[in-house]
């Protein structure tokens, strides 16, 4: 097995160490520009270059979560994509998640800015049960974030593409549930995968759907939300403000008005950060397998985008 790694802005060295301790028979090399055919590669952020010169491939096994900047290259014909299932990302998005919906919860940021002005004071309790928090997306990362909520007590919604069960959540689905789940969506969550059918999913009309005083976190892609729709909503009072991550230019450019906006939380595409080890070993987990012919976890439908 000839395995060739090329993964932008990645320090590879350890990630070839580490494939080549887990597979010990395999070849593993980082890819230089006309490098013999492989049959497999490990990839984040490849340029099309890479992708033509090698379409030979097996499998692409992409280091991150997402595919939706690779799914819209150019891929060698019949290659598999293969994502990441979880490798440790998970627990870390659920803990984020559930730290900015606490926060809001809690009024925290209230608190905050009181102890910075040397105020002490006291804010009314809020009613947890009219606190529901609405997980669009129901995949790997976002069962385990509304897992994690409804232990906090918190009801949580979910909505997905077609039909889940998660213990502890309503589930809704579909585009005809759409509008329901929103309108009962104390705060919302961005879980989804980015496709041409959830690009700027998160605007005007939607977000409006929320009950006023609605919260938005969005831990997905950037190119889920318009992002001057959301300002306008939150500007106007009937959004009480947002959490982002994720942002349609990154780094954030100097003078985006998220930057000093009040009600908006801006943190760099931090919520759930790739851990090598894990991911090294889950990788060469599903190579093994796809040299044993074995089904891969993880495989990515092109004509769904996830």
């Amino acid at each position: 097995m000839n395995i060739t790694l090329c993964c932008t802005d990645t320090k590879t060295e350890p990630w070839v160490a580490g494939l080549r301790a887990a597979l010990p028979d395999a070849q593993v090399s980082v890819w230089q520009p006309g490098a013999p055919q492989a049959d497999v590669a490990v990839v984040w952020a490849p340029p099309q270059q890479f992708l033509d010169e090698q379409p030979g491939l097996q499998a692409l096994f992409n280091i991150g979560a997402g595919v939706d900047a690779l799914l819209r290259l150019r891929l060698p014909p019949g290659v598999r994509v293969v994502r990441l299932d979880d490798a440790g990302m998970s627990v870390q998005m659920a803990e984020y998640v559930s730290h900015a919906v606490i926060r809001h919860y809690r009024e925290l940021d209230a608190y905050e800015a009181d102890m910075r002005g040397g105020r002490w004071g006291y804010r009314r309790p809020r009613a947890r049960s009219e606190f529901t928090v609405g997980v669009m997306g129901l995949g790997v990362l976002g069962e385990r974030v509304a897992r994690a909520l409804a232990h906090f007590e918190f009801p949580v919604l979910g909505w997905s593409r077609s039909p889940k069960e998660v213990p502890g959540v309503r589930a809704f689905h579909g585009a005809d549930q759409f509008g329901e789940f929103l309108a009962a969506s104390r705060v919302l969550v961005n879980l989804l995968p980015l496709t041409p059918d959830t690009e700027n999913i998160l605007n005007r009309q939607t977000l409006s759907r929320l009950p006023a005083g609605g919260y938005l976190i969005n831990v997905a892609r950037g190119a889920h939300l318009v992002e001057e729709d959301l300002l306008e909503l939150v500007d106007s009072g009937h959004l009480a403000g947002a959490t982002l991550d994720v942002f349609r230019t990154e780094p954030l450019p100097a003078g985006h008005p998220f930057w000093s906006h009040p009600r908006i939380v801006a943190t760099p595409h931090t919520s759930a950060r790739t851990l090598r080890e894990e991911s090294i070993a889950q990788i060469a987990g599903k190579i093994a397998a796809l040299q044993r012919g074995e089904p891969l976890a993880g495989t990515v439908d092109p004509a769904r985008g996830y």
